[in-house]
């Protein structure tokens, strides 16, 4: 019997153990995607959800049922598998999730000498019929996206369908001939293969294209294999300089986020969750990159053009911004940020034997994130320490030099508006609770300066923008439920911020002309 419990437990893990020791939960699991760097994203488990992964966001699950033994769980999976969603199969064991896949179920039940091998064979032949008839027809593509849907999902029990599975399948369907029998054994194992292939430590540029180019077109039919498709786009991108350049310009800034999700790990604790506006910000980053990937290589040249000209590398500067170094001085983040930087710099500087491809785009992406870098930090530190007009500033252009502080948030963030989101979303992020140990000495000054930088920029959005009564109620209201920075590390007087400003520019040489390093 399976059961089907409502509300969703809070705590699944010791729900679900309290179900018994042959309980197996069926769960939805939604899209998701962890907000990590490009080269931290491990190679998918075709066939599985990774939802039972250390740090899984368990909120993407929505629980079916529970089903006791292997033989009913693979019944009512292959039932109930429409071919579009993901259906895992979970279990806990000591409190930890474990995730299956069907066709590791059904190799269990052919070695059980008490199984009923003719009636798991009808089984997977109706599953394997109906993905056929559920995919897109023509010229053969139904059977080939049933292939590929055996080898994600079976590929446990048998590279391709055996012939207890695949000769009533194709004879339901009228279809049962030689050419079709080896199309469908040679797609399967051609999968599997390509599958076996995702777990080398070693692959070219060239040869991850060719991969791609044979799973894309599947992935629409065979929806476990789009994750394949995305992270071999994703492998294609870290090898070209081009593609890391775009990444580099549009990627949020996500210091404060990934350090403390490496302090987290090195604790063991609960991962911390990405704010809103950044996480929306990082997969239209993500989204891009691997619209240009595909385009640049598969032949659509002009249109990874437009998008390479679309957002434009911005050139190094080749000294540090008074507003840049203010900004740097106040933050702890920007701090965290160069650091973090110039360690990723050290690094590649140090692999001697990398691809040259790899090297080569990793250093494109380095040089290019560190323009960037500056110029986001230029542009916050205009808007948290707004520098006085020039004495000698002719009247005539003060308004332009004004201007300036707009034109460099809008060069950095790519529009006001965009800045805002990336300023409350780091906001909300910085306050939210509980805030981890290493943190909590500088979370109260930075959420300030962040509210500082922020308020300057609603003032410029206002001041371009007439607005009417729900403008202002809209924004009365946002204002109120804004959180506020913790009283325990009560926000700093402004003159702490003026303090650090001026040091930052004693610090800096007021010589004419441009700053030249030692070498020059």
């Amino acid at each position: 019997m399976s059961e089907q419990p409502s509300p969703f437990p809070d705590d699944f893990r010791a729900w679900l153990a309290e179900r018994g020791q042959d309980a197996y939960a069926l769960v939805w699991v939604a899209e998701g995607s962890e907000p990590a760097g490009f080269a931290a994203a491990e190679a998918p488990r075709v066939g599985e959800s990774g939802i039972a992964r250390a740090g899984a966001d368990l909120t993407r699950i929505a629980l079916q049922e529970v089903t006791h033994g292997r033989a009913e769980t693979l019944r009512r999976w292959l039932q109930l598998d429409d071919g579009v969603r993901h259906l895992a199969i979970l279990t806990t064991e000591s409190g930890v999730l474990r995730e299956h896949t069907p066709g590791e179920l059904a190799a269990g039940l052919m070695q059980d000498p008490a199984g009923d091998e003719a009636r798991l064979s009808e089984q997977l032949a109706g599953w394997f019929h109906r993905r056929n008839a559920e995919a897109q027809q023509g010229l053969e593509l139904g059977w080939i996206a049933a292939a590929a849907a055996w080898a994600c999902h079976m590929r446990a029990l048998a590279g391709g369908p055996p012939p207890s599975v695949l000769t009533p399948s194709l004879q339901h369907a009228g279809e049962f001939d030689d050419p079709t029998v080896d199309l469908v054994v040679t797609t399967a194992l051609k999968v599997v293969e390509l599958i076996d292939r995702l777990e080398l430590a070693y692959r070219t540029r060239a040869e991850l294209i060719e991969d791609w180019h044979a799973v894309e077109p599947l992935a629409a039919d065979v929806p476990a294999l789009a994750p394949v498709a995305d992270w071999l786009l994703d492998q294609i991108a870290l090898r070209d300089a081009h593609a890391q350049q775009l990444r580099a310009v549009l990627e949020p800034d996500l210091t404060d986020y990934l350090r403390d999700r490496r302090a987290g790990r090195a604790l063991q604790d609960t991962a911390p969750v990405l704010d809103e506006a950044r996480a929306a910000h990082l997969a239209q980053a993500r989204e891009t990159v691997r619209a240009y990937t595909a385009a640049a290589h598969s032949g659509r040249g002009p249109d990874a053009r437009q998008l390479l000209d679309a957002f434009p590398v911005p050139a190094r500067a080749l000294s540090t911004s008074s507003a840049a170094a203010a900004w740097r001085e106040a933050s702890a983040t920007a701090q965290d940020a160069v650091e973090d930087l110039a360690t990723q710099r050290a690094a590649t500087a140090a692999e001697g034997n990398a691809d040259p491809e790899l090297l080569h785009a990793s250093t494109s992406y380095l040089a290019a994130r560190e323009a960037q870098l500056h110029l986001v930090h230029d542009a916050l530190g205009r808007l948290a320490f707004p520098a006085p007009v020039p004495r000698d500033l002719p009247e005539a252009l003060a308004p332009v030099a004004a201007a300036r502080t707009h034109s460099r948030v809008i060069e950095a963030f790519g529009t006001l508006e965009r800045a805002a989101q990336t300023l409350e979303g780091q906001i909300h992020y910085q306050l939210t609770q509980p805030v981890p140990a290493h943190r909590r000495a500088t979370t109260g000054t930075e959420s300030d300066l962040l509210n500082r930088a922020l308020g300057a920029l609603e003032h410029a959005r206002a001041a371009d923008s007439p607005f009417d009564e729900e403008d202002i109620r809209a924004r009365l209201q946002e204002a109120m439920t804004r959180p506020a920075a913790p009283a325990t590390t009560g926000p700093p007087a402004p003159t702490g911020h003026d303090a650090a400003h001026t040091q930052a520019l004693v610090a800096r040489p007021a010589a004419s002309g441009l700053d030249r390093g030692p070498g020059f």
